[in-house]
């Protein structure tokens, strides 16, 4: 039976690195297909493991657990027959909930071995009360405590008590089986992603859905897509970036003058990263903003 892991968190919590850093080293043996949901009409997530593996699936008009249930299930079968993967890895949007994507998984059959939340340790007490964010940890029976690196033990430890009053009070057993008594999930730390090859090594206590199942439903978030004319220099990017407020996250490539290539551009609560290459993009500078 082939394995899966759905990587799951919320906006900017680091999916698309834990895929990259973690994935591709652990699980290098074996073959891998990803499946890769973005939350509006531009894939950035999706080019950028495109540099890194093969097989990528991108579905991007919408969101797998509610409008492309149908269309997952029927693309997610086809990449299975045309590739025969050993592994699947489906990486969610950041306004998803990993739960009908787990039920669609089991319905084609699959043995699901983890849901991985990344969660962001920096900035985990903007939006920790969000439905969708508690949702994410409440299905996950992995929690990755992401970018610690940015701060002090301190704050780790009370990520940490967070999201275990979460677990606890929004406990995957309330939708998943075999037992009723307790909760089976682990928490572990990382810096860029980087796990433990046990995350990858299959659960003592796999996912398995109860008979009854309650979906919850959600209001998608707000998108605006900024397009380049000419080609701003880093310092115009970087004053565009600190003026962007309301916006959660943005996420895109652009061309900048000087630069050899078009650069992937990322924005998380104030924080940016800019300059890891996209050599082979040919398209025109974007920003996605969610808001």
């Amino acid at each position: 039976m082939i394995s899966s892991y759905v990587v799951t968190g919320f906006l900017g919590s680091g999916k698309t690195s834990l895929i990259i850093n973690s994935v591709r080293e652990h699980l290098k043996d074996k073959k891998v297909a990803i499946v890769v949901n973005e939350f509006g009409e531009i894939g950035v997530d999706g080019k950028i493991l495109q540099n890194v593996y093969s097989e990528v699936l991108e579905l991007s008009e919408g969101c797998i657990c509610c409008k492309l249930s149908a269309e997952f299930e029927s693309s997610v079968r086809k990449l299975i027959q045309d590739y025969n993967p050993e592994v699947l890895i489906v990486e969610t949007s950041g306004t998803a909930e990993p739960f009908p994507i787990v039920f669609s998984l089991k319905t084609l059959g699959l043995f699901v071995d983890g849901v991985i939340c990344v969660v962001d340790t920096k900035n985990f007490f903007k939006y920790k009360d969000d439905d969708t964010a508690k949702y994410q940890l409440a299905t996950a029976n992995v929690v990755v405590l992401n970018k610690i690196d940015l701060v002090d033990e301190e704050q780790i430890k009370k990520v940490e008590k967070a999201v275990r009053e979460i677990k606890d009070k929004y406990k995957v057993v309330n939708m998943f089986a075999p037992e009723e008594k307790e909760t089976f999930y682990k928490v572990y730390r990382a810096t860029y992603g980087k796990v433990p090859a046990e995350v990858f090594k299959g659960s003592e206590h796999p996912i398995e859905l109860k008979q009854n199942l309650h979906f919850h439903s959600h209001e998608h978030r707000s998108e605006e897509v900024i397009t380049f004319k000419e080609k701003p220099t880093e310092e115009e990017l970087i004053k565009l970036l600190k003026s962007l407020n309301g916006v959660i996250r943005a996420k895109g490539i652009v061309k900048l003058k000087e630069y050899p290539y078009p650069v992937f551009v990322h924005y998380v609560f104030g924080d940016y990263d800019i300059g890891m290459p996209a050599e082979n993009y040919e398209g025109e500078s974007f920003l996605v903003l969610i808001k």
